[in-house]
Formats: C-alpha cells, structure tokens, sequence
C-alpha cells in the first residue's frame, strides 16, 4: 500500500534548510524503499515555495498552501501572537509579506501519514518548530 506524508513546515529560513525539509530529504531513499511518497506542505507563496525547493535542490515535492487552507482543513493552523510578531519583526522577517498575505497566520508544524484511502495512519505534530519529527520515527509508521 503507497502512502504519502505531508509535512507542514512552520518557519520560512533565509539560508540553509527548514529544519523538517532537511529531515525529509535525508529519509527520503528509505521512504521511496516503503513505497511512500514525502510531500510537504508550505505556507508561503507558490513563487518563494519554488525558489525554496530549488534552491534547496529538494527531490520531493514542496507544495504552497499559502491562504492556509489546508493547515486550516487539518487544524493545525494559527495566527501569530503578537509578542512573537514583533521578534520575528526586529529581526525584518515580515511572514505576511513572505507568504503573500495581510495576516500572520502559519500552520503548526506536522507529520502525516495518509494511506490511499485517506485515512490518517499516524500524526505527529508540536508547536515548538524546533521539535520535528525523527525520519525514523516515520520510517517506522510506514
């Protein structure tokens, strides 16, 4: 049975790779092995959503859900406390402007694991972007 993981990834990052995609791509060989798909999920707009996969030279796909409605499907999404708003904007990170939108929404970041039914086979998610899931923690669940 194929399944597919989608990622929800929290915090777009000017250098180097978002803590989750970097995990992704490292599970990947093994993922495929299962015959699973990694598909992850990215709150920014489809244009920075591209530049990030290439820059980053991904070999999954990176899709944009930049009006959060899959994050909202999911319930995973939130909107930024105003404390956290104005860190991120002393250090000129602008989530709205960077995602292409007049509010400062993001998704929490998640693992799923979907089969092709549909079903969710497993869940891991955490409010702290700095906690991902383990490759082998989903390696595992496959």
């Amino acid at each position: 049975m194929q399944q597919k993981i989608t990622e929800a990834n929290k915090k777009p990052e000017e250098s180097g790779k978002v803590d989750g995609l970097e995990l992704g791509d490292q599970a990947l060989p093994e993922i495929k092995e299962k015959g699973a798909q990694l598909i992850a999920v990215s709150p920014q707009t489809p244009d920075n959503t591209l530049s990030q996969k290439e820059k980053e030279e991904l070999d999954f796909e990176l899709l944009s859900d930049q009006k959060g409605e899959t994050a909202a499907d999911y319930e995973v999404l939130f909107e930024v406390p105003a404390a956290v708003k104005e860190v991120y904007q002393g250090f000129g990170l602008d989530i709205a402007e960077y995602n292409g939108l007049d509010e400062w929404i993001l998704p929490v970041p998640a693992v799923y694991i979907i089969n092709q039914e549909g079903k969710i086979e497993f869940v891991d998610l955490n409010v702290d972007y700095t906690v991902r899931t383990e490759p082998q923690t989903i390696i595992d669940n496959l």
